[in-house]
């Protein structure tokens, strides 16, 4: 049979109580009888004592004296026999002189001199009494001895009203536990309700909860601890749908990518197959179709290149590179290009100047950006720097070309960003990875790269490379 949590809280808080006032209340009720016979029991032993006492110094049988004494103890309600060695009682006078009322074991106790108290008889006298025997030696010899009775009604009459007192306490006081511990059950009970409410929303895919957290014991940490777990599961939801929706543009942009170029092999394929071009543009046809394969060629290679990086997969041999020699290669590399457009590319840079760097991806970082200003510049000038300050080797490209709209900068960075001709108006680049790849290969290289344009007046590119 399953119990909820909070019945079986309540039952396991009321069941505490319960176990603690009984123990209580029976510790108590024994300390405080205890405590009432030990110190009649004392008395009674002090009033023996001094009447033996003063025995000893007296003439026996001084009947004033007994008589006295009597008198004295009545007030307390203490009555008092005297015995001779076989038990019989001396005072007070008798006619049959009986014998004392004492156990076998008791008697025995008396006759080694011992004391015998008794706490609480109820048998012997017709009443609840405490009684005292002390013995009377001489030597190792019983003479005698006193015993001495105290009716113990009224005090038992004082100790039942006490326990009555501490039976309506104990109630009183278990009720009020009872009530305050069923509003704290419920209120714990609220509060684990929330987190598994908020578990359930969390499981159904809302991560948009927050359990209140103000306490400051471990259910209140725990909700803390509970809502920051949300959070960070939360941010990593919406960095899956980041992911998610920059997979599926991956995918069409490379669709898009792909589909031009094989489009334009195939169409042009087709037509040679055919015969349907003319024998003297076939020349023109199988260049077509050289470029564009080249050109998806490209595409894998920066893509492969990308996810490299990506993956820490991509080792770099850093050696110091003389950058006047570099900037002039990208320059050769890329001449005929820029004439196409009608660009000029200008290397300004001194000899003594040394790069610490990949030599084949200085390369290609080079080529990039270059390709990128001669993409978007026309009838201009693209201006290839190489300087230095004390810890850094400094590279900048700089064109006259276009230039980028501000709100667009960072934008340049993402894969494929130039591939959406939408954003420029014009058909300008190719893939728009090269410049992801780019500042991928600067970082590789503990480096930094800037962009700075004005809209129609030209861009430029800063790059920083620690030194040696």
């Amino acid at each position: 049979m399953k119990i909820k949590f909070f019945y079986q809280l309540l039952i396991s808080h009321i069941s505490i109580l319960i176990l603690a006032f009984i123990i209580l209340t029976l510790s108590f009720s024994q300390f405080v009888e205890s405590y009432i016979f030990q110190n009649k029991v004392e008395e009674l032993e002090a009033y023996g004592d001094q009447i033996l006492e003063e025995l000893t110094v007296r003439m026996e049988g001084d009947e004033q004296f007994l008589a006295e004494y009597s008198q004295l103890l009545d007030t307390r309600h203490i009555k008092y026999l005297l015995f001779n060695n076989e038990g019989k009682v001396v005072y007070p006078k008798l006619q049959s002189s009986p014998l004392i009322q004492l156990t076998e074991s008791e008697w025995k106790e008396i006759s080694k001199g011992n004391k015998v108290s008794v706490k609480h008889d109820i048998k012997r006298f017709g009443q609840e009494v405490s009684l005292v025997a002390i013995p009377l030696m001489q030597g190792d010899k019983l003479t005698g001895g006193i015993l001495l009775l105290s009716p113990i009604t009224g005090t038992m009459k004082m100790i039942s009203q006490l326990n009555k007192f501490l039976l309506y306490t104990i109630v009183i006081s278990l009720s009020a536990s009872i009530l305050i511990s069923l509003v704290f059950s419920k209120s714990l009970i609220k509060r684990i309700k929330d987190i598994r409410n908020a578990t359930s929303m969390i499981s159904a895919g809302n991560y948009d909860v927050h359990v209140p957290d103000t306490s400051v014991d471990e259910i209140g940490q725990l909700a803390k601890d509970f809502n920051e777990m949300v959070e960070k599961l939360k941010g990593s939801n919406e960095e899956i749908e980041r992911l998610e929706n920059r997979r599926r543009k991956f995918i069409a942009d490379v669709s898009h990518e792909m589909r031009t170029p094989l489009t334009t092999i195939s169409g042009v394929a087709e037509g040679i197959k055919n015969q349907l071009i003319p024998e003297e543009d076939i020349g023109r046809g199988m260049d077509l179709i050289d470029r564009e394969a080249k050109r998806l060629i490209r595409l894998v290679n920066e893509n492969l290149d990308y996810e490299k990086i990506r993956s820490n997969q991509l080792k770099l041999n850093k050696v110091e590179i003389n950058l006047a020699e570099v900037l002039e290669i990208v320059e050769d590399q890329l001449i005929m290009q820029a004439m196409e457009k009608n660009n000029q590319i200008t290397v300004s840079c001194d000899d003594h100047i040394m790069v610490f760097a990949d030599y084949d991806r200085l390369i290609q970082i080079l080529i990039n950006i270059v390709k990128n200003s001669n993409q978007f510049t026309e009838n201009g000038q693209i201006i290839l720097k190489g300087k230095e300050d004390e810890e850094k080797t400094i590279i900048e490209i700089e064109d006259n070309g276009i230039g980028i709209d501000p709100e667009e900068i960072e934008s340049i960075w993402h894969r494929f960003y130039k591939a959406d001709v939408s954003r420029t108006g014009q058909s300008f680049g190719e893939f728009g990875i090269g410049l992801s790849i780019v500042k991928q290969l600067v970082h590789l290289h503990n480096g930094n790269i800037e962009v700075s344009s004005i809209k129609g007046e030209g861009t430029k590119f800063t790059i920083r490379i620690p030194m040696k």
